[in-house]
């Protein structure tokens, strides 16, 4: 009786063994092939945080359809510009009936808030109305002022790194590399928003377009003065057949010059940006620092004189 016993809970122990193990057997395989992933050249993101990645889509979904209801009141022009914007920015997965939405939403939010501290405290109606105004212009233009101040600082990131990019270029395609082999090069040494936009314009021509759409689209994407000079000396060049490599190394001069300039107009922007900052912090401290002594003395002397 004591060895069914003991056989029977052996098997009902094998039992569960193989019964978890059928159930982890997918798990472990996906994990396994999971794993496989970064030897092809992909990298996979950390996991984010599920409880606020689904904030983050219903946030998303409510923006994406109060602008949705209201995208048809924009004109193409305006709806152009706010995609080129999101670009501009970097923000490739935000729609612009998204940003619309999120400042329909902004400017709501502003207002609710406003009008429940009117309830509540009952101020005077011209402080609300000048609040009311301010949580509109907030809301409205908060949005739009983020992506642009995004689009600003990306694009200046992107004219600084490039004439490192093009230092690259130069060495590579005198080192015998095409043209395309060179920013491929180029892009897994670039850091920041420009190898993000190599990297971009090259998985474009792998997917099928030449490399004259991708560079164009790398202009549409990042307007900037250094990007404009680089895409059209690159394709000049493929039309007149020039050097590439000649190409890169008058354009690599050219960028450093163009840096140069920038740093010497900087430099002459710094004594203006500074006037506030000393006249209203700096030049009260000196002169109560220095000038009160002085003024100190002179008081008690005089109180003292007429006493």
């Amino acid at each position: 009786m004591t060895l069914f016993l003991i056989s029977g809970m052996a098997l009902g122990l094998l039992a569960i063994v193989m019964l978890m193990r059928a159930v982890a057997l997918p798990r472990a395989r996906t994990a396994q092939s999971l794993e496989q992933i970064p030897a092809y050249g992909y990298v996979v993101a950390p996991e984010a945080d599920v409880s606020g990645g689904r904030v983050r889509a219903t946030i998303d979904g409510i923006a994406n359809g109060f602008g949705e209801r209201f995208m048809g009141r924009l004109n193409e022009k305006m709806r152009l510009d706010m995609r080129a914007q999101l670009m501009g920015a970097g923000m490739y997965d935000t729609s612009p009936a998204k940003l619309l939405g999120y400042r329909v939403l902004g400017t709501a939010i502003g207002v609710g808030l406003i009008l429940w501290v009117t309830v509540v405290r009952q101020p005077n109606m011209v402080l609300v109305a000048a609040l009311l105004a301010f949580a509109v212009y907030l809301g409205w233009f908060g949005p739009l002022a983020y992506v642009r101040s995004r689009c600003r600082a990306r694009f200046t990131a992107i004219d600084r790194s490039l004439p490192d990019l093009v230092d690259l270029l130069v060495v590579t395609v005198e080192g015998g590399l095409s043209f395309n082999a060179s920013l491929r090069v180029a892009s897994q040494h670039i850091d920041g928003p420009l190898g993000e936009e190599l990297r971009l314009t090259l998985r474009e021509q792998s997917l099928g377009l030449s490399a004259e759409e991708a560079l164009r689209n790398l202009l549409l994407r990042c307007d900037t003065p250094g990007i404009r000079a680089f895409v059209r000396a690159v394709l000049q060049g493929e039309q007149l057949g020039v050097s590439i490599g000649q190409i890169m190394r008058n354009l690599a001069h050219e960028s450093r010059l163009v840096r140069k300039q920038m740093a010497e107009e900087r430099a002459q922007k710094a004594p203006i940006k500074m006037l506030f900052p000393l006249i209203f912090l700096i030049f009260p401290a000196m002169f109560v620092v220095l000038l009160f002594p002085a003024v100190y003395e002179f008081t008690r002397t005089f109180h003292m004189v007429h006493h």
